[in-house]
Order: structure tokens, then sequence, then C-alpha cells
């Protein structure tokens, strides 16, 4: 009963990584587009900007875009009275611009945003509203599609509670990311070595987060994302071909590098504080790596037969090679 036991939990190990490969294929490790809406009174004009390679397969985008966003306040739902897109190759940008219009004066803004469902399922966008003198700023994604601006200054426990949280949800905000820390569950030997790699991609992840705005390093997303896929492929070729090299850790600090610059990103467009977002996403990271290195402690006392720690390092080098691949060529 014991071995059934332990065969089922190793087969949960390795149908995690299957299920998360083809998933982070489709994604991309930085999916953000930003939203500026100015209310005066009633009216209200909105200015939207994606990444053209996140619209390159949404259907009729000018159409889908605004089916999938509403705002209200005034007393009752807005009305879309105007909006047109355009592609502006220069920027890397698709661009829309709308005009709605409320029942009465807007005070209190709910706005529901749905992108993820025509673009990724880990898309981020970040809405900025300004009325008069005053300012609010919210995120919306799969986790949270619904938000209410107030347009009043956050209290510091808001401050503090929203960018935490931001922080935690991005950590886990889809497939690539689950997939990193899985990687490296699978590179750790010992319990010893998991937490010298995990604090070693902390620490790669916090640099990069925090050095990368101040030197003004903002590299396109596709370099970040073959980059992070090669680091990956040679992390797997270690456990593979070299399961007693002692140098892995550098490896995971480039991941832990590479990755923390979609938190650069994601800091530099939302410009909340570092410290926080950070201490939210590591939060995420460690008890998501606590519960793989759980899970996958079965992998080492299943029968030498599955091998499922090969298997899982194999899977691991072929879509980190594919991930390569598909991103050079756009």
């Amino acid at each position: 009963m014991r071995a059934v036991r332990r065969g089922l939990g190793s087969a949960l190990a390795v149908f995690l990584l299957l299920l998360l490969l083809p998933a982070s294929l489709l994604a991309h490790m930085m999916s953000m587009s930003t939203g500026d809406l100015t209310v005066e009174g009633a009216r209200a004009h909105y200015v939207l900007r994606m990444p053209d390679y996140e619209i390159a397969h949404v259907k009729d985008p000018e159409r889908s875009l605004f089916e999938h966003l509403r705002f209200t306040g005034g007393g009752g739902p807005a009305r879309l009275a105007a909006h047109a897109c355009r592609s502006a190759p220069a920027e890397g940008s698709y661009i829309c611009e709308a005009d709605y219009e409320f029942p009465g004066e807007v005070d209190l803004l709910d706005v529901e945003c749905t992108f993820y469902r025509v673009t990724v399922p880990n898309h981020v966008h970040l809405l900025r509203a300004v009325r008069g003198a005053k300012r609010d700023q919210t995120i919306l994604d799969f986790s949270f599609p619904k938000s209410t601006l107030r347009f009043r200054p956050p209290t510091a426990f808001e401050v503090a509670f929203t960018q935490l949280g931001a922080g935690f949800a991005r950590a886990l905000g889809g497939a690539l990311q689950i997939l990193f820390l899985a990687s490296l569950v699978l590179a750790a030997r010992s319990r010893r070595e998991l937490a010298g790699v995990a604090a070693m991609f902390l620490l790669g992840q916090v640099a990069a987060a925090v050095l990368a705005p101040l030197i003004g390093w903002q590299p396109a997303p596709r370099f970040v994302e073959a980059a992070l896929a090669l680091a990956l492929a040679y992390l797997a070729v270690e456990i593979l071909l070299l399961p007693e090299a002692g140098a892995r850790w550098l490896v995971v600090g480039v991941l832990g590098v590479f990755h923390g610059l979609y938190f650069a990103l994601f800091l530099v467009s939302t410009g909340y504080r570092p410290a926080w977002v950070l201490a939210g996403a590591a939060l995420a990271e460690l008890l998501v790596i606590a519960l793989l290195a759980l899970v996958f402690s079965r992998v080492a006392r299943l029968t030498a037969v599955l091998r499922p720690l090969r298997v899982s390092a194999s899977l691991l080098l072929v879509v980190g090679m594919v991930w390569f691949f598909m991103r050079l060529r756009g």
C-alpha cells in the first residue's frame, strides 16, 4: 500500500510538469497593458496601450477588447460613445482611444476588465484614473478582474496590503512562474541545497528588479524570455548530464535575474514600492517551493524503473529549447 502511495505521489509530480509545460509555451512571461482614464463630470476619455505581440492572435481586437472592459459610475454603467484603435510599430504597441458617457457625475468608479480572456491568462492591466486633481490606480487580472476607484489617497495599510498582494499575485501569475519554481526543486539535491538555490533565485530577482530601473536597462520582453528559456534548458542539462555539478547556484541566479526583470517592468509601470512588491513575491515563491518540494520528495523513493526525475528534467530541456526557438521567431 505504501508503494502505491509513493507511486501516486511521484506520478502527480510528473503530471504537474506535463500540465505546466504546454501552457508555458503559449504564454508570455511579461504580459501587461496600461490604461489612462481622464474623468470630467459625466464624461471620460480612455487611452489603452498594449504590446503588439499580445493582440497578434486576437480576432477583431478593436471590438473584442472593449467588450471586455466596463466602467460604472454616476448612477449606472458608462456608454461607449466612440472608440478607435491603431498600431504604433515604432512603440511596438497597439493603441486605442475611447470616449465614455456616464448617467451622472462620477464620484466612485467601478471597473471590470477581463482582457486575460482574449490575450493570455496571465495578462495584467494597469488602470490609472484622474478626476480633477485627484488620482487613483488599480491592477486588474484573472484573480481580481473588478475594482473600485475612490479618487482619494490610500491609507498606509491599504498601500501595504495592495502592493504585497500585487507582488504575491505576480509571482504566481502563470504557468511559467510555477515552472521556474518547479525547476529549482528539481535542481536541488538536498534540503540544504534547495534552501541555497531558492535564496540565490530570490537574490537575483531582487537585484534585477531594483537595479534595472536605476541603470535604465529595459531589455525587450522577447530577449528576456529567450534568455530565460536558455537558462532553463541549461539547468535541465546539468540535472541530466552533470548530476554532481557544483555551480548550479550560478545558473539559478541567472534565472532569478531575468525573472526579476519582469518585476522591474511592473514596478516602473505602477510606481509601487519595491520592498512591498518583492516581499509579497518572495512569500508566494517560498510557499510554492515548499509545497513542490513536499510533492517532489516522493520522487526519490520511486522505483528506478520509472525514473521520474530524469523524465521531468528531460521535459524541462524540451520546453526550454522549444520556448527559445518560438521566442526567436516571435
